[in-house]
């Protein structure tokens, strides 16, 4: 059973927002030539709308000084409507006149953005690493989200947990598994939580040919 994943520091995705940021700001093209082959992570250009709380409209004050930072607070850490994670922003632009909804006093304004996503699918193989081993089995990070793979679900062995050497170990094959360890994956449990990204549920297999551990896999290849 998928356990409860939360939605890790970003900046530990691909790489720190600040070094994104400075990524988002290239061309398209040479984005997409350095992402192409990261099949999780793509770079689109989208529509919204933000809120521009009235506050915000003050006199000889650009609205598009606000836009940034609204926008990127409206739409980062939080799945679009393709259950895509939005990991960051940027280029936010304005899209003709905002609306002014009676009785609220805001502007409604659409946006276009650059924005990276990262996109998952159900029975995908994916590549991550262990970020924490506990008695249900281990956590494993996968981009910006982190799957829980129970110990059920490791190896064709009995697995012995120390959770307090963050250690996993198959009893008779003395296969091990740990915090730091380089893991492929197959999802087979996705349950992505729109509303709260911190209680999206992501299970994990590592009992078929080709996936476990990267020294497994050598060693079952060599």
């Amino acid at each position: 059973m998928a356990r409860l994943t939360t939605v890790a520091n970003l900046s530990r995705g691909i790489a720190d927002e600040g070094r994104m940021r400075k990524h988002l700001n290239r061309p398209l093209a040479t984005i997409w030539a350095r992402t192409k082959g990261v099949n999780m992570y793509k770079v689109v250009t989208k529509e919204d709308t933000i809120r521009i709380p009235a506050e915000y409209i003050r006199k000889e004050k650009s609205l598009n000084e606000h836009i940034d930072r609204l926008a990127a607070s409206a739409f980062e850490g939080r799945f679009d409507d393709s259950n895509r994670f939005v990991l960051v922003t940027s280029n936010h632009e304005p899209i003709d006149r905002g609306r002014i909804i009676h009785g609220d006093g805001a502007i409604y304004q659409r946006v276009r953005f650059d924005a990276v996503l990262f996109c998952i699918e159900d029975y995908e193989v994916v590549e991550g690493a262990v970020s924490e081993v506990n008695d249900f089995g281990a956590f494993v990070r996968i981009g910006p989200m982190e799957a829980l793979l129970h110990k059920s679900q490791i190896m064709e062995d009995h697995v012995d947990i120390n959770a307090g050497m963050g250690l996993l170990e198959g009893r008779q094959s003395g296969r091990k598994l740990g915090v730091g360890s380089s893991v492929r994956a197959r999802i087979v449990s996705l349950s992505p939580d729109t509303s709260d990204p911190r209680r999206s549920k992501i299970g994990l297999t590592c009992k078929q040919t080709g996936l476990g551990s990267h020294e497994w896999i050598y060693e079952d290849q060599n």
